[in-house]
């Protein structure tokens, strides 16, 4: 049974947040750590604190952690901030701060 985690309301684009997911989907934990200790990218960092608590979660559960891997890893774009942008002629833009909800999952190999 695979054991998994979230973060909701991550204040990351959805899109950039795929780009560091992409890489670590379907790789052992251990190398996916390794893989987004040494990214450089904003949204490394909160996703590796999520595939941390997911193998704390897995541990707590009684699994080897050398065996396990990511399963399955989404992005979901979470509710969005409406701001406003000051612009010439006393007129403003809408800037969308937009979230992200991320889930992880991991199994143990089999």
């Amino acid at each position: 049974m695979p054991t998994s985690a979230r973060v909701k309301g991550l204040r990351v684009a959805p899109r950039k947040v795929r780009v560091v997911v992409d890489t670590i989907r379907g790789k052992a934990v251990g190398e996916a750590i390794n893989l987004l200790q040494y990214t450089r990218k904003a949204a490394a960092l909160p996703v590796s604190k999520l595939l941390k608590s997911a193998v704390a979660n897995a541990e707590k559960a009684g699994k080897d952690v050398d065996k396990l891997f990511v399963t399955r890893i989404t992005v979901d774009q979470g509710p969005g901030m409406r701001r406003f942008m000051p612009r010439a002629l006393g007129r403003a833009f809408r800037v969308n701060k937009k979230t992200s909800h991320v889930q992880v999952e991991l199994d143990e190999k089999a």
